[in-house]
């Protein structure tokens, strides 16, 4: 098993990296330096009021595929998926092992999932989404990072869109998947949707206030 010092890099890397990407919307990565409101919902341990990076030093990564699938189920909110799957990448930096197994998981509970209903829709939503929060890690955690490197995660959220009648909390996710700086298309035009679609959704409507409205 690989040490964490081993598998992460610096925390100072981070910093570093939230300074390059500095932008007047968003600083740093979107799915990785801004955690998501999740009201009271349960999502895996986390140290309350250290920001972004609030991993828990007493944590056993060697649970964290059973710990995170466990709170996938059908009924946990798209917003709170989102958070639970940010939570878990930053954990996975700390394990080759963890990292892989956790993709493997995901990625084969979407491939296993069947029909065009909800539950094949969230399948595709946490392997797609799991991929590029990887893929965002990847200057602060490189083996990370390169696990997804050859997937296509925003392709399987549209799946999932497709899916889902365009469910404004997915709109919300690829907007983020998205963001690129400079005004996309594709962002300009799932930051609409999400907008138009959170106003029945407390939740999400405070997270696309926080996250969209910068």
């Amino acid at each position: 098993m690989t040490t964490p010092s081993a598998f992460t890099r610096p925390a100072t890397l981070a910093l570093v990296l939230v300074a390059a990407l500095a932008s007047p919307a968003l600083a740093g990565p979107p799915l990785v330096c801004f955690p998501f409101d999740i009201g009271t919902a349960r999502s895996l341990p986390w140290a309350p009021d250290t920001g972004w990076k609030g991993t828990r030093a007493d944590y056993d990564v060697s649970k964290l595929t059973a710990d995170t699938t466990s709170l996938l189920s059908r009924s946990t909110p798209i917003v709170v998926r989102m958070e639970t799957l940010r939570r878990a990448a930053l954990y996975a930096t700390r394990d080759a092992g963890a990292a892989k197994g956790l993709l493997d998981q995901l990625n084969q509970r979407a491939v296993e999932a069947t029909g065009n209903g909800r539950s094949r829709a969230l399948a595709l939503f946490d392997a797609g989404y799991l991929i590029e929060v990887y893929k965002q890690l990847k200057p602060i955690s490189a083996p990370t990072g390169e696990l997804a490197s050859s997937l296509d995660g925003y392709a399987m959220v549209r799946q999932s869109l497709a899916l889902s009648s365009n469910d404004p909390a997915i709109e919300f996710a690829a907007a983020l998947m998205t963001y690129d700086g400079r005004g996309s298309v594709a962002h300009a035009e799932h930051v609409r949707h999400a907008r138009e679609g959170s106003s029945g959704d407390v939740l999400l409507a405070r997270n696309v206030a926080a996250h969209l409205e910068r």
